[in-house]
């Protein structure tokens, strides 16, 4: 075995080896490492073969195989309170609900451990937040992606942690994105439902996968058209997957404007608007993604909560250009 900085290169598979799961294989190989650390490194898409990743603990290995190991570093410690402002629309002692702005990162992680919500979450309720989540992700419940906006809510303590997440395994959590894609979806309203997991191709993405993967389910449907180049695309999500939305969308051909990750080759190319608003929603920047509304119900209440939350800045300003508000 060959050890380079993070990267953890396995000898051949031989005959004697050939058939064995890969966790189990490289967990021979890679003593250092136990086996659960190895399966969440397979099911993070750390692990490849001859440039393809491999994501299935419960592949069998065939003789010639060789596999790489990227090995993250080390986490930082703890997240520090931090005095950034909030856009707070609910709170009480058990929960708060939070209007997110885009560009900020739910938690701390490699790249970006000041300046998250969790950072400002510390210093708002005085350290006052649930444990459930680990030292790492106290209070939180759910995500949503550093470029989208929107609101999150976010637990005070344990209590409250379970309950919502309760309600989140059950998928009765009541969640609606408006999203702006282009092209315009056909049909106009409907079910999505595929697979996702992360992509054999590029560990980055995740991907609608014929096999593996989590159930996802996302409903959509049309609110308003821009020509044939674009259109204000509502979403209820019954799963929550990462990157789900952006990426049921994209597979239906309709990838977010602004969306660096999922737009497919040529995809920017549109007609029928005028040059400088093409311009403008080539150059958007960021996936144009709002978590619009939440609905739950209060663990300790018992009482059926809903909040709405108004678009932001930039946002606004891509449906006025469009014309589609």
């Amino acid at each position: 075995m060959e050890i380079d900085t993070n990267i953890v290169i396995t000898p051949e598979v031989d005959e004697l080896s050939s058939g064995v799961r890969l966790d189990k294989y490289l967990a021979a190989c890679a003593k250092e490492l136990s086996r659960s650390q190895i399966q969440r490194l397979i099911e993070q898409g750390m692990v490849s073969c001859d440039d393809n990743l491999v994501t299935d603990n419960a592949y069998k290995v065939k003789i010639g195989d060789a596999f790489q190991i990227e090995i993250p570093p080390p986490e930082e410690p703890e997240p520090i309170a931090e005095n950034i402002p909030l856009d707070v629309v609910f709170e009480d002692d058990d929960l708060i609900v939070v209007n997110k702005p885009a560009g900020m990162t739910v938690h701390p992680a490699p790249g970006a451990y000041h300046q998250t919500l969790v950072n400002a979450l510390l210093f708002h309720c005085q350290g006052n937040l649930s444990g459930v989540g680990g030292v790492k992700r106290p209070g939180i419940v759910h995500r949503i992606d550093k470029d989208t906006s929107g609101l999150l809510v976010v637990a005070k303590n344990d209590f409250t942690h379970r309950g919502l997440a309760e309600q989140f395994a059950a998928h009765s959590i009541e969640r609606t994105y408006h999203a702006v894609v282009y092209g315009i979806p056909n049909p106009l309203s409907g079910r999505i439902e595929g697979n996702i997991g992360r992509s054999r191709f590029d560990r980055k993405k995740m991907a609608v996968l014929q096999s593996g993967g989590k159930h996802a389910v996302t409903n959509y449907k049309t609110l308003k058209v821009c020509s044939t180049a674009a259109a204000l695309v509502q979403c209820n999500l019954e799963t929550g997957r990462t990157h789900q939305i952006r990426v049921h969308l994209s597979s239906i051909g309709c990838s977010l404007i602004g969306d660096k990750l999922y737009v497919k080759s040529g995809k920017t190319s549109i007609s029928g608007i005028p040059v400088e608003t093409k311009e403008f929603i080539n150059h958007f920047p960021r996936q144009a993604l709002h978590a619009k509304s939440l609905g739950f119900v209060h663990p300790r209440l018992n009482k059926f909560m809903q909040f709405d939350s108004s678009y932001p800045e930039d946002f606004s300003s891509l449906l006025q250009i469009l014309h589609l508000i």
